[in-house]
């Protein structure tokens, strides 16, 4: 396939209610910098401050244009509640017609 598309994923607090959860991932919608996105609850444990941390946490999946990857990824760093959030981007094939919808 060569209908590529990114996907960014990131974490939010799990003690966000999900209306505020909600609110952020919109806002990056609405400014269409992504297409769409999939908020879920997870379980997260990891190492911080040479401890171990487990806690609950939101993880958000957008999907949007390889060319608003970089966009997008500055929008969550400039208000990710997090000191530092994690943030992954790759970019996958898609079906013509979903790539297509992506890209508006």
């Amino acid at each position: 396939m060569k209908n590529r598309i990114s996907i960014v994923q990131t974490t939010l607090p799990g003690d966000l209610l999900e209306p505020e959860v909600g609110e952020w991932v919109f806002s990056k919608i609405s400014e269409k910098l992504a297409k769409c996105a999939h908020r879920i609850r997870v379980q997260s444990m990891y190492q911080w401050d040479e401890k171990i941390e487990f806690c609950p946490e939101w993880r958000i999946q957008f999907k949007t244009e390889p060319e608003m990857k970089s966009e997008l990824i500055r929008a969550i760093q400039s208000d990710h509640p997090y000191d530092v959030p994690q943030i992954l981007a790759w970019d996958a094939d898609s079906t013509e017609d979903y790539f297509n919808w992506v890209q508006g």
